[in-house]
């Protein structure tokens, strides 16, 4: 392909597009291009790793690095680059001082000491029965979508109000939220916050607007390579189209039926107007990825949705298709262990070409696999994004023993989170142990020594073993205390940790899911400490620890972090949220799809204070949203995520099928009706040949 023009390449998943342009960023650097000039733009950092990858160890390019970016990384970048110039004319009370980049953990608990006494005072949002933390994250979504999109966020409750209020309530609902945002901005505006909106917003207006700004990016980027602009919003696209205009050359790479990010701002129709700036066209038409079969079913089911035009296959799909109906959930869970064991010991299948999706994956649902497959020698790996940090069962262990080690804080944890956290902590310790212990030496606060079980028919059905292990952690936290120690949170849980938690005969040993929580909890409570350590010049000195445990505990909304997205795939079956394993963008021999006849599979979440689909570019400002439109979004949501799914799968798709559903209900959704009616016609053509 030519180095001195603009390239549209656009294909289905699985054809080979990244993989070509990733040899294009190779083939620059060869041919003496500047790594300093080369940009590569991804809607979220994780779909970047095929170019990290293949540049690690790379040292005979010229001049620098080659930057990695999505809108977030870049925005920021060039607002703290460019603060001082533009600060006064954004609005901030304080443009002498440096900027306070919020995490969405930080948005979150920020937006909380802002609207707090406001929605307190006037009793807002006192009909929607959703946690608060949940609320709050949905403010933050729309202010999010209204940065994205480029309209103000004084418009949101406008615009919600006149798609969907339904009712004299669910106007106010919208207009309490329309307060809340504005409460939080002005609240950022006078302490030097910005959350990922206010950062967007005074990128687009005030940092693209000043010449040096322009300058500085178009001088730099000669180069282009933007990968995913299907899964990229409409700020990302205007960005990309404003740089193509200097760019000696750009690749920009489209997968074709997909867009799975509308939830998050994916604009596809805006990214199909990048193809007309593009001097050359390409498309890569075949699969490396599935087989004949699973390519026949995917089609099919996108067809009989009507989500996409696809050629009619000789092959038949339901070779594709394993299935057995059960009468209920937990047998349809040890079906799923019981052929994933034979998939890895039988048919030699290696763990990670192994998947199990569900729409939502639920602790109970994730709990009976991953005790299923552990049971049978299978490793795995579990990954569920925008979850509560308190959820967490590794992340709930860490913030009990933090409560413990700290009494001056006067938060004592119940027996009952105790009694998990010596379960969870102590590896072969199960939960009627764990509650015997916390009964008999968990007082004032501290953890008594095993001696003090004095019965020895006690200590016995205990075992001394797991009486020595539970010594090492009560000894460990009481030297602490009596240490007087005052470490910061984010350092005492790390040292817990690599100190006693990971060893062997603990909990987290050999954990990796435990591993990656307890490294994103460090992470979450060292950057909250760094941030409130900045707030201070405006605010009063806290316990930084203290409040850190009750924002947690409060259910905030957790960060997604990198390790998650790019954990090694040689771990083993990884059980995810179906998008989820979408945006890891990775091909597998075997997918599991789990509770079929579940709504989740084609219904959005409800989310009372927030839209994804009245808050993007396309849709109409005044229109009303309708049923007929729900249901319309829900058959083409399915269908393209069918589609999708099927061609990261090359040889079968086993469904996961109950007659009732964990809640003891017969479960009627759109993928089990869109299966029954796909069998039924084909029974019938093959009945008519």
């Amino acid at each position: 392909m030519p180095l001195d023009c603009g390239i549209w390449l656009e294909g289905i998943a699985g054809s080979g597009k990244t993989t070509a342009a990733v040899r294009r960023v190779l083939h620059l650097l060869a041919s003496g291009v500047p790594a300093e000039s080369i940009l590569i733009f991804v809607p979220q950092r994780s779909l970047a790793q095929p170019y990290i990858l293949a540049l690690r160890g790379l040292t005979s390019h010229r001049g620098g690095q080659v930057s990695v970016h999505t809108i977030g990384s870049l925005s920021l970048q060039l607002v703290e680059t460019f603060w001082f110039l533009i600060a006064g004319d954004a609005g901030f009370k304080h443009p002498q001082d440096l900027p306070n980049f919020l995490s969405l953990e930080l948005a979150q608990y920020f937006m909380t000491r802002a609207i707090e006494p406001l929605v307190e005072e006037r009793d807002y949002f006192s009909s929607v029965r959703i946690d608060r933390p949940r609320l709050y994250s949905q403010i933050v979504d729309n202010m999010n979508k209204a940065a994205l999109v480029g309209f103000p966020i004084s418009e949101i409750g406008t615009r919600l109000k006149s798609a969907l209020a339904s009712g004299v309530e669910q106007a106010h609902i919208y207009d309490d939220a329309q307060t809340c945002a504005m409460a939080f901005r002005k609240y950022c505006l006078e302490h030097n916050l910005l959350d990922f909106s206010l950062q967007l917003e005074v990128f687009r207006e005030h940092v693209w607007a000043a010449p040096q700004a322009q300058r500085y990016l178009r001088g730099r980027y000669r180069h282009l390579i933007v990968d995913g602009v299907e899964e990229d919003n409409l700020a990302s696209h205007e960005l990309i189209n404003s740089l193509l205009e200097s760019c000696q050359s750009a690749l920009i790479v489209c997968d074709r039926d997909a867009g799975f990010r509308r939830f998050l701002g994916a604009d596809p129709d805006s990214a199909q107007r990048l193809r007309e700036r593009c001097e050359v066209r390409a498309t890569f038409e075949d699969s490396f990825v599935m087989g004949a079969e699973v390519s026949a079913l995917g089609a099919a089911l996108a067809a009989q949705l009507g989500a996409a035009d696809t050629a009619e296959s000789a092959a038949d799909p339901r070779r594709a298709l394993i299935t057995e109906a059960h009468r209920y959930h937990p047998e349809m869970v040890d079906w799923v262990a019981t052929q994933v064991e034979a998939l890895v010991h039988e048919r030699e299948a290696p763990p990670n070409e192994i998947v199990i999706l569900a729409p939502f994956l639920s602790d109970a649902l994730r709990f009976g696999l991953v005790d299923g497959l552990e049971r049978r020698g299978i490793p795995l790996r579990t990954h569920r994004p925008s979850r509560a940090l308190r959820d967490e069962p590794a992340a709930r262990t860490l913030l009990t023993l933090a409560r413990l080690a700290h009494p001056h804080w006067r938060l004592p944890p119940t027996d009952f989170d105790v009694a998990f956290a010596l379960m969870a902590a102590i590896d072969g310790l199960d939960l009627v142990r764990a509650k015997l212990l916390t009964e008999m030496l968990y007082r004032r606060e501290r953890l008594l020594p095993f001696a003090e079980v004095h019965a020895t028919a006690m200590q016995e059905r205990i075992t001394f073993d797991l009486g020595e292990r539970y010594d090492r952690l009560a000894n460990w936290l009481n030297r602490y205390i009596d240490g007087g120690r005052t470490d910061a949170i984010d350092i005492f849980f790390r040292r817990i940790f690599g100190g006693l938690l990971s060893r062997a005969g603990f909990g987290f040993h050999g954990n990796i899911d435990a591993g990656n929580i307890s490294m994103n909890l460090v992470d979450s409570a060292r950057e909250f400490r760094w941030s409130l350590d900045f707030m201070s010049r405006y605010d009063a000195q806290i316990d930084l620890g203290l409040d850190y445990v009750r924002m947690v505990d409060r259910g905030v909304i957790a960060n997604s972090y990198l390790r998650d997205w790019i954990a090694d795939v040689e771990e083993g079956v990884l059980i995810a949220p179906a998008y989820t394993f979408l945006l890891n963008n990775r091909p597998v021999d075997y997918q599991f799809w789990l509770n079929i006849g579940g709504e989740g599979w084609s219904r959005r979440l409800y989310q009372p204070l927030t839209h994804p689909y009245v808050l993007s570019r396309g849709w109409p400002p005044g229109a009303l949203w309708s049923e007929d439109d729900e249901q319309a979004m829900n058959r083409l949501t399915l269908g393209r995520l069918l589609l999708a799914l099927t061609r990261r799968c090359r040889k079968a798709v086993y469904l996961g099928y109950n007659e009732l559903s964990e809640s003891g209900y017969e479960p009627r959704g759109l993928l089990l009706e869109t299966i029954q009616s796909l069998l039924r016609r084909l029974a019938r053509e093959e009945q008519h040949v």
